[in-house]
């Protein structure tokens, strides 16, 4: 484990390889679970401002339950995630032409209807964020339907922290960042892993 600031962050982020592996998973990770994605307490009203404009952009089914269920809902363990489309998918995800899950909320960010590109638990995904009073944990979440993704990251070489680096700095700031890979450059100099 590693200390930054308020953060303990798994060395795993360092160690692990990670590339998403969409044209062999298809993106089931928006799909499989027990829930929806988490959601943050401050991205809840960014959801109900931005839902008008991001709607034009999902497929029916999937406003059909953000209308029935609402825009977030709370899991069994009362954490806000987004809903899902009978119990499947996420309520946001729609698909391409081969099947391929891509989010919603994101394509109406790149088509600059939004400027909020989608939640940062799915950003920042396979990284989890956990908040405890003292810090906060900052952990690789390791799942077999990712199987591809790791070996696509150990054949290009990079790592769950190179591979999430754009969410990593949206989440906690460039000098968080850069502090994490000055620390792997230490770790590696004295072959600590």
């Amino acid at each position: 484990m590693i200390q930054i600031n308020d953060t303990i962050v798994s060395t795993d982020l360092l160690k692990k390889e990670f590339v998403c592996n969409l044209s062999k998973c298809k993106g089931i990770c928006c799909v499989e679970g027990d829930s929806g994605a988490p959601l943050e307490e401050n991205e809840l009203p960014i959801l109900d401002e931005i839902f008008e404009k991001v709607k034009p952009f999902l497929r029916q089914e999937g406003v059909n339950a953000i209308e029935d269920q609402g825009k977030y809902v709370k899991d069994d363990d009362g954490d806000w995630v987004t809903p899902l489309v009978d119990g499947k998918e996420c309520a946001y995800v729609i698909f391409d032409e081969k099947g391929t899950t891509k989010c919603g909320i994101e394509k109406a960010y790149e088509a600059g209807t939004v400027d909020f590109k989608k939640p940062i638990s799915c950003h920042l995904y396979p990284v989890r964020v956990e908040e405890f009073k003292a810090f906060t944990a900052v952990n690789y979440h390791r799942w077999e339907i990712c199987n591809d993704a790791c070996s696509l990251g150990a054949s290009l070489n990079i790592t769950v922290a190179e591979f999430v680096k754009d969410a990593l700095i949206r989440k906690f700031g460039q000098a968080w960042y850069d502090e994490l890979m000055t620390t792997k450059s230490e770790i590696k100099k004295f072959k600590l892993f």
